[in-house]
């Protein structure tokens, strides 16, 4: 703001509920300077502004009397905001004006953002006219309903032109919206960019949405949209949980989302299942499942909440997604029932123009696809957690049980016996450790389901190794076995808890012998050891 826009604000207007004059010629309380800031956020909102001014060094009657406050206390002024706001928020900018009687600071503050209204230290404020109060429950029902019935990805973004987009995301949405739509492929290819954002429902009668911003926007069109954010951050941690690496992406997201799933190192896993002396080959993680938790990430994230996207990718074998707002099924149960079908989303016009995009499914199948997909590799289920008012999504890239992977081949296995199965399994791994348990079978529908996870182990492990470029079982070099060694081998199947001692006493040999055989076993796959030296077992991978 300049002094012409200053003289033109103070000509037209009288304070009024987005409008604060204050002569605060050398201070003002910062606790007070919070409640004007919540209550002023507040009313632009209502009013349907999308912002607010508080100015220091004006009197009550828009005459200019100049302030003394100095930049080190608007620096503390814009701390304290940004800490004690909930959601936290800021001014969108303070600007020292100079004039003839004096300098005034005119703090500019940006409306509660859609559907959340703004808290200074957990407490609403409003105004009433020029009075300052906590804001009513009307009010505060009010902002919060605005969510409810409205879509904020559908809202149109003012003054945005079609220079504000992509020209690459735009080549790339046709691509995909002609691999969805193959009928159409002639038509798309006629089709003006402004026929083609509509027909793709990515505008709303040629006009840019806060969705076409998300999707197609430019980098520097994401202030468009302020105070919700168009960034997904992928982060990578070490097996301790130390950051490693990091990076942040931003619009357009049609792009940045390829771009992150190509940051995630997605390694050759080989494992034995106890079939075949030879083992199973699969990626860690299955890319459809990696595409449908992103993308789901997009179109389910409540950006009136100003958070981000996260991906954490972790050394130790498993993902985590994250995106801000509630689960609106509100238990992953309800999705994985056969007649599920989505009823209502966040996002509806964002999620219709990611669907043209063929980017995700809106019948509400892409989770159930997910734990499917999950089933088919023998692997764990994907883990959910919706506190905090978030949707976080663990995905696994590596067995936690070689049990658990042979039950899973039951091909008549239900969604429900395997989330049975699985919950058992993670139970016992919880913290890393194997838990003890007991020995009753879980039954479902007349079939015996069961871990049989070996008591007093202190922890199973696969033995994937660290920091390869390819994790692996220690998979045999050679398929073929001596007599003794197949001797060994049934000898364990027997009694898990021999010793080398004991084995080279039945079979009359030397017990150095028996120790090679036994080290040679373990190198080719042939045997995994189950706890420490004491009170350990072994386990034979491969019959």
């Amino acid at each position: 703001m300049n002094n012409t826009d200053l003289q033109k604000l103070l000509s037209d207007n009288t304070e009024n509920e987005v409008l604060e004059f204050k002569e605060a010629k050398n201070s003002f309380d910062v606790d007070k300077l919070g409640k004007y800031f919540s209550a002023l956020s507040n009313e632009a909102n209502l009013a349907g502004k999308d912002k607010a001014y508080l100015l220091f060094g004006v009197k009550d009657d828009r005459t200019i009397v100049g302030t003394n406050i100095s930049d080190e206390t608007v620096n503390t002024f814009k701390l304290e905001v940004s800490k004690n706001t909930s959601p936290t928020i800021c001014f969108l900018h303070i600007d020292r004006i100079k004039t003839a009687n004096g300098a005034v600071l005119c703090c500019v503050i940006p409306a509660a953002p859609h559907g959340v209204p703004i808290a200074w230290k957990d407490l609403y404020y409003g105004r009433a006219g020029e009075s300052l109060g906590g804001l009513n429950i009307e009010e505060i029902q009010r902002i919060i309903n605005q969510t409810r019935y409205s879509d904020w990805s559908a809202q149109i973004v003012p003054n945005a032109g079609f220079e504000r987009l992509s020209p690459k995301a735009i080549e790339l949405a046709r691509k995909m919206y002609a691999e969805k739509n193959p009928r159409l492929a002639e038509d798309i290819a006629r089709w003006d960019d402004e026929t083609f954002l509509n027909n793709a429902r990515l505008t709303r009668d040629g006009k840019i949405t806060n969705a076409t911003i998300l999707l197609l926007g430019k980098r520097d069109s994401e202030d468009l949209i302020l105070p919700a954010l168009s960034q997904i951050t992928w982060i990578l941690k070490d097996r301790d949980g130390l950051v490693k690496d990091y990076e942040h992406f931003f619009c357009p997201l049609i792009i940045s989302a390829e771009q992150v799933r190509n940051k995630i190192r997605n390694l050759t896993y080989r494992y034995m299942t106890g079939e075949s002396i030879f083992p199973k080959e699969t990626l860690q993680y299955d890319p459809y499942v990696i595409r449908e938790a992103l993308n789901n990430c997009i179109a389910h994230q409540d950006y009136t909440r100003a958070g981000r996207i996260t991906v954490q990718e972790h050394e130790d074998g498993y993902l985590i997604f994250c995106n801000c707002g509630d689960f609106i099924p509100k238990n992953i149960e309800n999705v994985l029932k056969a007649e599920y079908s989505a009823s209502n989303y966040r996002n509806p016009f964002l999620a219709a123009a990611m669907v043209n995009l063929n980017m995700i499914d809106t019948v509400g199948s892409g989770v159930l696809k997910m734990f499917l997909a999950q089933k088919k590799r023998c692997f764990p289920l994907p883990d959910y957690d919706f506190s905090n008012h978030e949707v976080r999504m663990k995905l696994y890239g590596k067995l936690l049980d070689i049990n658990y992977t042979r039950q899973l081949q039951d091909e008549d296995l239900s969604i429900e016996e395997v989330l049975k199965l699985d919950r058992k399994q993670k139970e016992m791994f919880a913290d890393g450790r194997i838990k003890e348990v007991d020995k009753e079978l879980v039954e479902e529908s007349g079939r015996e389901m069961s871990l049989n996870v070996p008591k007093n182990t202190e922890q199973m492990s696969l033995n994937v190794p660290k920091n390869t470029e390819q994790m692996s079982l220690n998979v045999p070099k050679n398929g073929l076995l001596t007599k003794r060694e197949e001797q060994v081998l049934a000898f364990f199947k027997e009694d898990s808890l021999l010793t080398a001692r004991e084995i080279a006493s039945k079979l009359d040999v030397n017990e150095k012998t028996i120790k090679r055989d036994i080290s040679s076993l373990k190198e080719r796959g042939f045997l995994e050891r189950i706890g420490g030296k004491n009170g350990g077992r072994w386990c034979v991978l491969v019959h």
